[in-house]
């Protein structure tokens, strides 16, 4: 797939306003604060999927009158949430300059591919976030399908991922996966929707330098004259000020340094650093041998797999010798996760392959 730029101005991108369109007055007043703050696209949702019925869900179709008077009195480029082949018509009809597409319909490719038909042989620029499950597949999915209907201007929205049990997170980031999203497509711009990925303002700053530490073009921010009032998302919001401060505390980091003596620190680093790999590399290997061994001791007495006591207790005692050398909860349990599987799909193959090819030597197996 080829992509166009959605912005051409330069980085960072930032897209800013309320996460409810409620009222006329609260629409203009943010846009209007936010007219001096380097705001490259104003945001306001129209219509509000909810989890739960009971919510506010938006005031809908009216409201995108109040994004023209945005668009009008401002001089801002304005951008909604469109969920489905009427919203993306009610857009069009009202002019708004660019349609983002939700999480929770990315994770839907027939609502994606009612979208990509709506918009076949239109050009308007789209915004993708990422489907609410850590899924690199259905995220790129929808690129495909926007593609395949003739959009090209497109970037992505990085917003997190659901989970279950508590987390620091309203969304985990799980950073890994925009990463392979920017390294499958270079060209493709992406931003961080950094409200949704902490669901609370204290943590905002913090998480959108990490976005600009991994070189992000840009961030996604939900910003409302009054955030405690707000009639959805009240805790993840700031103010114009806030946001005006905050953006402006941010560093913005070069790619690269020209300078040799980084250059060579930096190789040398890096050799350091492949060695060690190898080494991991190893290790783990000989961890799955020895995997395999108990895999064999379990075949011969008919015991299961899966040993829920010696996973809590292996998990108990990596998450405190992680802690001892400041590596995070988040990045131990990710590990243990990825090891046990592994394990546990080691011993599936061993002991549920045929007598004979187990007692064949390894070389000739």
């Amino acid at each position: 797939m080829t992509f166009e730029p959605v912005f051409s101005s330069a980085r960072p991108i930032l897209v800013a306003g309320p996460c409810s369109a409620e009222t006329e007055a609260q629409v203009l007043a943010t846009a209007r604060a936010l007219q001096q703050s380097g705001v490259n696209l104003f945001r306001a949702g129209i219509w509000k999927p909810r989890t739960r019925p009971g919510a506010f869900e938006g005031i809908g179709t009216p409201s995108l009158k109040w994004l023209q008077r945005v668009r009008q009195e401002t001089g801002l480029a304005v951008t909604t949430e469109a969920a489905n082949a009427q919203h993306v018509e009610e857009c069009l009809a009202h002019g708004i300059d660019v349609l983002w597409i939700g999480a929770r319909t990315t994770a839907n490719p027939f609502s994606v591919q009612e979208i990509a038909d709506a918009l076949r042989g239109v050009d308007i620029p789209v915004l993708v976030k990422n489907p609410i499950n850590p899924d690199l597949k259905l995220w790129l999915g929808a690129f495909e399908r926007l593609h395949s209907a003739g959009i090209r201007r497109m970037a992505a929205v990085h917003r997190g991922f659901s989970s279950y049990g508590d987390s620091a997170y309203r969304n985990a980031p799980r950073w890994q996966i925009a990463i392979d999203l920017m390294q499958t497509f270079p060209n493709l711009e992406i931003l961080c929707d950094i409200s949704h990925i902490c669901g609370r303002r204290d943590t905002l700053a913090e998480t959108a330098q990490m976005a600009y530490d991994l070189n992000y073009d840009g961030l996604m921010v939900e910003v409302h004259p009054s955030p405690d009032e707000a009639w959805s998302d009240a805790a993840q919001q700031i103010t114009p000020a806030q946001f005006q401060q905050m953006t402006r505390a941010l560093v913005r980091r070069s790619l690269t340094a020209d300078d040799p003596d980084f250059l060579a620190s930096i190789e040398n680093y890096r050799c350091a650093i492949d060695e060690i790999d190898e080494e991991i590399i190893a290790l783990i290997a000989r961890r799955m041998e020895l995997v395999r061994d108990i895999g064999l001791i379990k075949k011969e007495k008919n015991v299961a797999v899966l040993q829920p006591e010696r996973f809590r207790a292996l998990r108990e005692a990596l998450l405190a010798r992680g802690q001892k050398n400041e590596l995070s909860h988040e990045f131990i349990t990710l590990l243990l996760e990825a090891i046990h599987q592994e394990s546990i799909r080691q011993q599936e193959c061993l002991i549920n392959a045929p007598t004979a090819l187990q007692n064949q030597a390894p070389e000739e197996r």
